[in-house]
């Protein structure tokens, strides 16, 4: 069977056993503070299980897209290195929410695995929960029951509590799971030992390939557990080890899965794959692996970036590009090759990603191409910091000459030793991307050590410092009402009456504060780039400022800093309505930006991101070069003109299917329903899905502004924008600067004339002071050279002398040491109360006495000013805070030599 067979085989055995087959929800996390990604296949069905939310079916199976590399489900370093684990997998699943449970669980496992999939039975092993003493945690003894009707018990194997008791976190729901293993080996390994005996020992051919997880509890904050009113059935089966299994391969890799991208791997670098352990072999493997999960995740709305989610992709983006580069010889951009062929082997299962392939093509282009920069800087800092002696040259101007010079001042004890620090070895890693073995192979190959304890050292510090920005302690909540609606009324209401369901007490970076429930909310959670509503809670005892309102696992929370003693009773919730109207009207005004840009710019053009709120718009879209004036120009004309036509802004509910046909946009990762709401602004013109607040009619707008369009990532560009009361005091405050720039140039009626004129004034002025300049440093230069000293068998110069600019000084020293020969020049200079020193050694005396202009700049000068500078070996440059010290300067030069 191939790998879509497989799938496809999975759904149909469960979609006749009763289950909806749902669609895989996004790859990147929304409205879930938990996560970044979606790591497991019950993501998307969390609500359900936490009683947040009906299902709308109890029997559910699908194929979810998932990435494991952050938080305790990090397997990014282990991949490519064995031929198991991946970042990006789908998980085939099938739950039950509240319907069926172990036994049917059980059966249904064992009748796909043995009868559809034929995997012999002598080949399966099965996990059961033992027990756990010390959590009053009792043997699975109904799971051992259902698989002793299916299996003989010596292929039963007891597991603790870490392998067979599945927990979401700290707490909420959880219970005990049953795995199924397979053993792969040859049949006179199998003779020699029993499978039973490897299963869970981390065996490459004895693999886990299903769980089935049966929820039965809830934990809680003080650990304690409490069971649940309706049991639920939570699976998950790893496509790629089921596929490995069915095809009969040794590695995941050596399936069709991966199989293509392999193929084209070698044809693209001129290598061979053996699917050995080399790294050769790893290169291809982790490029095989790492190019599905870049690209699913720029699908689901994700880029690439230097924080947060967009942080880990550019991590394995990065991953990828280190090892084609080292160990494939490949200098030249390559995964965004791979993407047409990665495109047609989803295109069936996964349409998102077929249907952004151009777009998702030049973003990991343009990453690869920044990253190749970034690794010959960095194997160019390496080259720095192994450089014998201070004064590395280069030709890339004193700015560069300066941070080689204060890199190898920085780690010189180490660099006497030939070691190479840690701490660089770390900034290696985390700025350039560097490898640690490509670090310790450079360091090699010079016969230098690095030091390791120094460099996991600052790896655990920094883990330390994402952990603690992470960190945020939650209390339960407490349940003021079994009430378990929390339904939003605010597309209609501003105020209503409802009652506090419950309340909890956060701490998160160091600041305490409240978040509550209500049953029925006017306040709009923050979602779909909309910011959250603020506003009041009324009560008999008190009032309750709500700062903000997010949506988490799709249960609405407001946010407060402080509560009075009592909540119980009726409250009156009031929504702040003027910062709602302004923040709808730069909804709708992003709708109509949008759709303008479509016209003017290109249909290729995809909403990527935004922020919608009382004070301006920002609008992240898809588009690969710097908007035109012209293009900007005819944009604000589109928008401005859709406004004056006063469209009526329909709102309306209908099927997804429906909505779409009609041409309504939808946004990749975003998670939609079956039923979805479809904002209107013209059947003609803009077609979205929504769940945000807009206006009734474009008139309400007033007027639109674009105020910037920027560069924002690869492939990405911004616009920042106005509409409304803001557009307004925006031409406000740019017709009161305009009025005083007449005011200024005395000509109200044609200012741009007068600016002109000016212009020209000043570019005469400035090329006479230069004039001026260069006869005034020709004179310093003539007077100077008749202060020439000899000391010690050089020509020395050392003066304060009178410059307006730190320039003007180099400049002059420049001069010197053109017309001189073996001469030392230090010239000193307070210019606006600061000290300026510039020092130029002749190359001959640079050679000869081993003196070296940077060097003595940091050890001598640099201290006396309180200052510091740098340069190149013959030329360097100081600033400093104590001007004083000048004379200072010119005799502890002269004293040297």
């Amino acid at each position: 069977m191939t790998s879509a067979e497989i799938r496809e085989a999975f759904l149909t055995f469960f979609s006749e056993k009763g289950h909806d087959i749902v669609p895989s929800s996004s790859i990147v996390v929304k409205n879930d503070p938990t996560l970044m990604f979606t790591n497991a296949g019950m993501n998307q069905f969390k609500d359900y299980f936490l009683g947040n939310k009906k299902s709308p079916s109890q029997r559910v199976a699908d194929t979810q897209k998932c990435l494991r590399v952050s938080g305790k489900h990090n397997d990014l370093e282990e991949v490519g290195v064995d031929t198991y684990h991946h970042t990006m997998f789908e998980m085939l699943g099938n739950w039950s929410f509240g319907d069926y449970f172990k036994q049917e669980a059980i059966a249904w496992s064992w009748q796909l695995l043995t009868e559809v999939y034929r995997i012999p039975k002598d080949r399966l092993y099965v996990t059961v929960f033992q027990g756990d003493e010390n959590e009053n945690l009792p043997k699975d003894e109904e799971a051992m029951a259902e698989w002793k009707k299916w299996i003989g018990e010596d292929r039963i194997v007891l597991g603790n509590k870490k392998d067979n008791f599945w927990e979401m976190g700290d707490t909420g729901p959880c219970g005990p799971c049953t795995e199924i293993h397979v053993d792969m080996r040859r049949d006179e390994s199998r003779h020699q030992q029993q499978g039973s005996e490897l299963v869970n020992k981390d065996d490459p051919q004895v693999i886990e390939i299903w769980n089935n997880v049966f929820i039965q509890f809830n934990r809680l904050k003080d650990g304690s557990l409490e069971p649940l009113p309706d049991k639920h059935v939570d699976t998950g089966m790893g496509l790629e080890r089921l596929v490995r299994v069915l095809q009969q391969k040794q590695s995941n890799y050596d399936t069709d899965v991966f199989g293509g991208i392999i193929s084209a791997t070698e044809r693209i670098t001129g290598k061979k794959y053996t699917g050995r352990i080399g790294k050769k072999d790893v290169a291809f493997r982790v490029i095989a692996d790492h190019i599905r999960a870049i690209a699913f995740t720029i699908a689901d709305g994700q880029l690439p970036s230097n924080t947060g989610a967009g942080y880990v992709i550019r991590r394995i983006l990065r991953r990828a590009a280190r090892y084609y580069f080292s160990y494939l010889d490949y200098k030249l951009p390559l995964l965004h090759q791979l993407l047409p062929l990665l495109g047609e082997q989803f295109k069936h299962v996964f349409p998102e990603l077929f249907a952004q392939i151009d777009f998702i093509s030049r973003v990991i282009k343009e990453e690869e191409n920044a990253f190749l920069k970034t690794i010959d800087a960095g194997l160019y800092r390496f080259g720095v910091y192994a450089t014998q002696g201070l004064g590395f040259t280069y030709d890339g101007g004193e700015e560069i000459a300066q941070k080689n010079s204060s890199l190898q001042f920085k780690y010189e004890s180490s660099r006497r030793k030939k070691i190479v620090s840690g701490e660089f070895a770390f900034e290696l890693y985390d700025t350039f991307g560097f490898p640690i073995d490509l670090t310790q192979l450079l360091a090699s190959e010079k016969g230098w050590t690095v030091d390791m304890e120094g460099y996991e050292k600052a790896l655990q510090q920094q883990k330390g410092r994402s952990r603690a920005a992470a960190a945020t302690d939650t209390e339960d909540w407490i349940l003021l009402s079994e009430d378990p609606t929390n339904e939003f009324v605010g597309y209609d209401s501003l105020e209503i009456k409802t009652r506090i369901t419950r309340y909890r007490k956060i701490n998160a970076k160091g600041k305490s504060g409240f978040q509550l429930v209500l049953s029925t909310t006017p306040f709009y959670p923050e979602s779909g780039g909309q910011v959250g509503d603020t506003g009041r809670l009324l009560l008999d005892t008190g009032e309750i400022i709500i700062s903000d309102t997010k949506k988490e696992n799709d249960l609405i929370i407001h946010y407060a800093d402080t509560l009075p003693d009592d909540l119980s009773g009726e409250v009156s919730a009031c929504v702040d309505a003027a910062k709602r109207k302004a923040t709808e009207i730069h909804h709708s005004a992003t709708h109509l930006l949008h759709a303008a840009l479509r016209q003017v710019v290109g249909k290729h053009v995809a909403q990527k991101g935004s922020l919608v709120n009382q004070d301006h718009l920002r609008f992240d879209f898809s588009h690969f070069s710097k908007l035109a004036p012209e293009e900007i120009v005819r944009i604000e004309a589109l928008v401005n003109q859709k406004i004056r036509d006063n469209i009526p802004v329909v709102i309306k509910q209908m099927p997804k299917d429906e909505a779409l046909t009609q041409g309504a946009m939808a946004l990749f990762g975003e998670k939609y329903g079956y039923t979805v709401r479809v904002v209107i602004i013209d059947p003609a013109y803009s077609l979205e899905l929504c769940g945000g607040t807009h206006v009734g009619s474009t008139g309400t707008l007033g007027t639109f502004r674009i105020r910037q369009e920027t560069a924002v990532a690869a492939g990405v560009r911004r616009i920042e924008a106005v509409s409304g009361k803001a557009a307004e005091d925006y031409i406000n405050e740019h017709l009161r600067q305009l009025q005083t720039i007449k005011e200024r140039l005395k000509h109200p009626k044609d200012p741009l004339k007068a600016l002109e004129l000016l212009l020209t004034e000043i570019a005469v002025q400035q090329k006479k002071i230069e004039k001026q300049e260069t006869r005034q440093l020709n004179t310093l230069r003539n007077e100077l050279i008749n202060k020439i000293q000899p000391v010690n068998g050089t020509q020395f110069i050392g003066e304060i002398v009178e410059v307006s600019t730190a320039d003007a000084l180099k400049k002059l020293c420049i001069h010197l040491k053109s017309e001189l020969k073996n001469a030392v020049i230090i010239l000193v200079a307070n210019i606006e109360g600061k000290a300026n020193v510039v020092l130029g050694i002749d190359e001959d005396i640079v050679s000869a006495k081993n003196l070296e202009a940077p060097g003595i700049i940091k050890e001598h000068i640099a201290p006396l000013i309180k200052g510091g500078g740098g340069g190149q070996k013959t030329l360097a440059t100081a600033g400093g805070q104590d001007a004083s010290q000048l004379p200072a300067v010119i005799e502890t030069v002269k004293s040297l030599l």
